[in-house]
């Protein structure tokens, strides 16, 4: 499978995904760490890729999603966006009931 095919099934099999730089537990940037910390205070599971460990991913996500750098955040197979817009919609109470719906319709 090429690396687009594979990025195409992951964020379509995974209804809140997120590619990051690290993992939840030990993110490897400040931007990376600062949106786990957003996603886990919504208080839900979440899939995640660590593209430090997918150089492949790396390179093809930005296109793949038309988005230059990373975390990036997807949900229902839409690009959501990276830091600063998941930590905004965070602060503003927008983001849990989107990981909500989300996760209750993927089940």
């Amino acid at each position: 499978m090429d690396t687009l095919s594979l990025i195409k099934q992951q964020v379509e099999e995974n209804a809140v995904i997120l590619y990051m730089k690290g993992t939840p537990n030990q993110p490897q940037c400040g931007f990376s760490s600062r949106t786990v910390q957003s996603l886990m205070e919504c208080g839900q599971k979440f899939a995640y890729v660590n593209i430090l460990d997918n150089q492949d991913i790396r390179q093809e996500l930005p296109k793949f999603g038309h988005w230059p750098t990373f975390p990036q955040l997807w949900v229902n197979a839409e690009l959501i966006g990276g830091c600063d817009i998941v930590t905004e919609m965070h602060a503003k109470g927008e983001l849990k009931p989107l990981i909500d719906e989300a996760l209750s319709d993927s089940q």
